[in-house]
């Protein structure tokens, strides 16, 4: 029964309502669908099902409200990719002013070097000092490194060496490595008067440190011998 039932949910084609309706007019096809729950009565719940060539367009305002936030975020991703390009450009420019500074400044320091004979000099001075003094502190001579060294700051070739730092030093780094050396330098003239080894060779490296810091940033690495 139930397979006859459910055999018959058949078209039925009922003519259009028109009386003036030709013969050549279609007829609207209305689809007879038997309910799948079969009740206690012998009578079957037919429902009527319309045809319709085209499914309606249906708007709603959860439709709308998606299509508007979907139209918000390609728009804030378009400004996003603009900006993203702008600010490009500007670290792109900024860079190249950047490299130009740079540029300039070396030019200047090797300007400066070059007129700078005497306290290129100076320096070279330093650089033998310094190491005739590494060399005695490897011996553990003491006595000979104080004889290089002087007994304070106040030596003649450590004030020519600071006329070298003053007017070679353009930027707040250098001048910070020549107050590192001069720091090292008064400890390492400290340690050697007192006979101490340890504590002279740790002040000898702290100072030769900062020398090298110092010739790398000015550009002078490559105009002293020895380093």
């Amino acid at each position: 029964m139930a397979k006859n039932i459910l055999s018959t949910s058949n078209p039925i084609l009922l003519p259009s309502s028109s009386p003036s309706s030709s013969s050549s007019s279609f007829v609207k096809p209305i689809h007879v669908c038997s309910n799948p729950i079969i009740k206690s009565t012998s009578k079957r719940e037919l429902t009527l099902c319309k045809a319709t060539p085209h499914s309606p367009i249906v708007v709603t305002k959860r439709g709308l409200s998606i299509s508007f936030i979907t139209s918000f975020v390609l728009s804030l991703a378009g400004k996003k990719n603009a900006n993203a390009a702008i600010l490009e450009a500007d670290d792109d420019e900024e860079l190249l002013e950047k490299v130009k500074r740079d540029r300039k400044k070396r030019l200047e320091k090797q300007g400066v070097i070059s007129s700078s004979k005497q306290e290129t000099g100076y320096l070279q001075d330093l650089v033998y000092k310094l190491s005739a003094v590494g060399q005695a502190l490897e011996k553990n001579d003491l006595s000979a490194a104080g004889s290089v060294l002087g007994g304070s700051t106040d030596a003649d070739w450590v004030q020519r060496a600071n006329i070298a730092f003053n007017k070679l030093s353009s930027s707040s780094e250098e001048k910070t490595e020549v107050d590192a050396f001069n720091s090292s330098l008064a400890s390492l003239i400290s340690s050697v008067s007192k006979k101490d080894v340890e504590s002279s060779k740790i002040a000898f490296v702290s100072s030769a440190t900062a020398f090298e810091k110092w010739t790398s940033m000015t550009g002078l690495a490559a105009q002293l011998k020895g380093l």
